[in-house]
């Protein structure tokens, strides 16, 4: 199974999801990420939080959806809808659903605050994870809408 995260440019919160979700994950699954406006980079206070949680980095790198390796079967949306931020539209066959969360590279304030708000997206992003890797997701592959439904319910029920 291969889930995307997608955002608009691939350089924190879908680094920040791919990275934790395959370090989280059974063999069978594997995550990407992307973006429909990629920054050429990955936010450097991204590698530095994912490092200090354990989380290995090698290999990332901020990119296109336009160059995935494989068609995902589920792509998550990663965008902050609250903030005015426009998620793009991955129209490709796929269950999607969108797990906001606000763009910690927009933080401003003080070294601990900026450093807070990376914390914030990650540990928001990894409880979602979690949550996704403890579906009964065997069961909830024949059925796309069940499916659709309780991705959407991670993000209501984590916010």
């Amino acid at each position: 199974m291969n889930i995307l995260f997608l955002c608009t440019g691939n350089s924190c919160r879908s680094i920040l999801a791919e990275a934790t979700f395959n370090a989280l994950a059974p063999a069978g699954m594997q995550a990407m990420s992307a973006g429909s406006h990629p920054a050429g980079y990955i936010h450097p206070r991204s590698l530095a939080l994912l490092q200090r949680k354990g989380i290995p980095t090698k290999g990332y790198y901020s990119k296109s959806w336009d160059s995935l390796p494989h068609a995902p079967d589920i792509v998550i949306t990663v965008c902050d809808n609250a903030a005015g931020e426009t998620c793009p539209a991955y129209l490709a066959p796929a269950v999607r659903a969108h797990w906001g969360v606000a763009d910690p590279a927009r933080a401003t304030g003080t070294e601990y605050e900026i450093d807070a708000a990376f914390e914030l997206a990650y540990n928001l992003l990894r409880k979602r994870i979690e949550a996704f890797l403890a579906l009964p997701l065997e069961q909830l592959l024949n059925d796309r809408t069940e499916l659709k439904r309780r991705l959407a319910a991670i993000h209501t029920s984590t916010m």
